[in-house]
């Protein structure tokens, strides 16, 4: 672009003397010449428009996907409800079923969202979900669908009772009305709550029966609850849930027995505390004592006795096997008692003892046999003590722990828990405790 003669430098005209007409009318002209260059100078100096910037790009509207989708028909029960957003957060889900809403739960990043259990059979659902895109504007999407109907059910029942008191080792136990093919699914349904936080697993006996024990004695005076979310959930090929099974109890006062068959002498604690050690006799020689850390079963006072050249009536009798073995008040034996074994089985103890004994034993108090030349039998009476920790997790289907505490229940690997192990008969019975000649640590 040529220089515009505004911007040249200014030049003076000098005339000397009068100046002819010529040179007036000449300079006229000029200056004219000048206005019009300076017009057109300034014409050509004006800024040139900016060509105008494209309109910044939309941010995309969130993206909502719900699973199952609109329509669909005969959809599992155990694969549940998710809701997926991308370019957004969730706002909002529920679903909604003529059984009231199911809940769910949302990830960290507002993104997804799950429902916590299985659906129910032949029921229709509907999902409404809201989400708000990275550029503020809301989207709702809604989606209904109908479960697969069930070909047959199954049902759970526990024998704890609504509000009662246990000893520190009473584990769950629920018993199935046939057997249980998805154990897997069946275990990730239970949610336990105990107001002292524990460490446990669920382990399967048998293919009916399903327990959870704590890795070491619940802490005494615990509240523990569980619900069991069976309801829809398959645990065979077309059997599912008919109902859910929820019940809750307490862990009283810690009342913990070891019997020694070889010393003649039990040790007692009671409330973590030593209340005493007191002369016993145990099973004969040939009618041992079996080793092994049992669990109170029930109390009677009297309790008939039938065996081999017997039948008596016994008071203050507490029952720790199925076979017929019990802590009992044993009047004719106290001669015996701190010096041989001389009972069918029993644990002989003197009428002064039983009577301490008898008042304070609940259901779920620990009794480890010690010394005795004979083994443990699984199942004869509540065994579950007589595993190992590692033991005890290989039962479980998902092979998982689960931390329990006051909100709820969590699985874990169990690689990720200490090693520690019972340091004393507080705590838990020692490994192996059911195998001959088992002693203290």
């Amino acid at each position: 672009m040529r220089e515009s003669e505004q911007s040249r430098p200014s030049r003076e005209w000098t005339f000397a003397g009068r100046r002819p007409k010529t040179m007036a009318v000449t300079a006229l002209a000029v200056v004219l010449c000048l206005g019009a260059a300076a017009c057109q100078a300034t014409a050509s100096a004006a800024p040139r428009a900016k060509p105008s910037r494209s309109p910044a790009a939309a941010k995309p509207a969130a993206q909502l996907s719900i699973t199952p989708a609109n329509g669909a028909r005969v959809v599992q029960t155990d694969s549940g409800v998710s809701v997926h957003v991308a370019n957004g957060k969730l706002t909002d889900v529920t679903v909604k079923a003529s059984g009231g809403a199911v809940t769910g739960t949302m990830n960290s990043s507002g993104t997804a969202w799950h429902t916590n259990w299985a659906l129910h059979n032949s029921t229709r659902y509907t999902v409404t979900a809201s989400a708000t895109g990275t550029g503020g504007r809301s989207v709702t999407r809604t989606s209904t669908f109908r479960t697969v109907a069930a070909r047959g059910y199954f049902s759970a029942s526990t024998f704890l009772g609504h509000g009662a008191v246990y000893g520190v080792g009473m584990p769950i136990m629920i018993t199935f009305s046939q057997p249980i093919v998805h154990r897997r699914a069946i275990e990730r349904s239970i949610e336990i709550r105990s107001s002292k936080p524990v460490v446990g697993t669920w382990m399967w006996d048998g293919n009916q029966t399903l327990d959870f024990r704590p890795r070491t004695y619940w802490p005494q005076h615990t509240h523990v609850s569980f619900l069991a979310h069976f309801k829809g959930v398959e645990a065979a090929p077309g059997v599912y849930g008919l109902a859910n099974l929820s019940q809750s109890f307490n862990i009283g006062n810690s009342l913990i027995v070891v019997a020694s068959t070889r010393t003649h002498y039990m040790h007692v604690w009671y409330k973590n505390k030593p209340l005493g050690r007191w002369a016993i006799s145990t099973g004969m020689p040939g009618d041992a004592t079996a080793n092994g850390t049992y669990l109170t079963i029930d109390k009677h006072n009297p309790t008939r006795m039938v065996g081999n050249g017997y039948n008596v009536l016994v008071p203050l009798a507490v029952r720790f096997t199925w076979s017929g073995n019990y802590i009992h008040w044993a009047a004719w034996s106290v001669a015996q008692q701190g010096i041989t074994n001389v009972s069918h089985g029993c644990v002989n103890i003197s009428p002064a003892h039983a009577a301490i004994y008898y008042p304070l034993a609940r259901p779920g108090d620990p009794v480890t046999i010690i010394g005795s030349p004979t083994a443990g039998k699984w199942d004869d009476g509540w065994t579950e003590w007589f595993l190992t920790w590692k033991q005890a997790l290989r039962r479980s289907a998902l092979h998982l722990a689960v931390e329990v505490g006051p909100h709820g229940s969590t699985f874990v690997n169990p690689a990720t828990l200490p090693a520690s192990l019972p340091a004393n008969p507080l705590q838990g019975p020692a490994p192996w405790n059911y195998l001959p000649g088992m002693h203290l640590n």
